[in-house]
């Protein structure tokens, strides 16, 4: 029996993607979808009100270049998830692997340039996937969510609503210390570039054959992620999906 898609998730997933003008255009359809959800409390889906209002209005390359100034250009609000745990590092690599091969398990293969751990992509496939399996895994990353959720309300963004939402459906509260230590990382203006190039300053990242790769459930690498996830010996390095 095939897996009825969660539109919540799937409306979450599209709203936090790269703004174009289809996105736009669906905007309608999309604030629908997350207006009628009553698993979100009414506060939070008024909250989501202003951000569909501004993708749905906002001329397109305003809304590209907000985008690209708090996700690509602030580390600390990337949306790649695994970042905030291994930054650049090699463990980062084997994790990475690890989920493409939970993808591919359960017969998810998105054609996106983005790398696995991006949250926008990492949502389409749970909203493919039994709500409980979703729900478990938004709780293990929690921490990850509240953070970024802070760090957005700081800049007084609307994007913000997006990680309240999430932490809601996630069911559990994240762990304090967890949070306290995401956000001790110091925010840098997107605009210094000089400070920039610093931050990026990391170790390469290779993504390698992993002998632990393949787990079940992608909560089981989310749980994990503190955890080193290291590339075979002598393996070569090949491109992320």
């Amino acid at each position: 029996m095939t897996q009825a898609m969660d539109r919540t998730l799937k409306a979450l997933s599209l709203v936090l993607s790269y703004p174009t003008r289809a996105l736009q255009q669906a905007m309608p359809e999309i604030g629908g979808v997350l207006a009628s959800d009553t698993r979100l409390t009414a506060a939070a889906r008024r909250a989501l009100r202003p951000l569909i209002e501004e993708l749905g209005g906002r001329d397109i390359y305003d809304l590209q270049e907000t985008y690209v100034g708090l996700f690509d250009r602030s580390r600390t609000l990337s949306l790649n998830l695994f970042e905030h745990v291994h930054g650049e590092s090699r463990d980062r690599g084997g994790a990475m692997v690890s989920l493409v091969e939970t993808y591919r398990d359960a017969g998810f293969d998105p054609v996106t340039s983005e790398l696995p751990d991006h949250l926008p992509m990492l949502l389409e496939f749970l909203s493919t996937r039994p709500f409980v399996e979703a729900q478990e895994t938004l709780a293990d990353a929690a921490h990850i969510l509240e953070a970024l959720n802070a760090r957005l309300a700081r800049r007084e963004s609307s994007y913000g609503a997006v990680f309240a939402a999430l932490c809601q459906l996630a069911g559990a509260k994240a762990d304090k210390d967890a949070v306290a230590e995401l956000l001790e990382e110091p925010d840098v203006d997107p605009d210094d570039l000089e400070a920039l190039d610093k931050v990026w300053e990391e170790s390469e990242v290779r993504f390698g054959p992993d002998p632990g790769a393949g787990c079940p459930q992608v909560r089981d690498m989310l749980a994990r992620m503190d955890t080193p996830v290291n590339p075979a010996p002598g393996s070569a390095p090949v491109a992320a999906e």
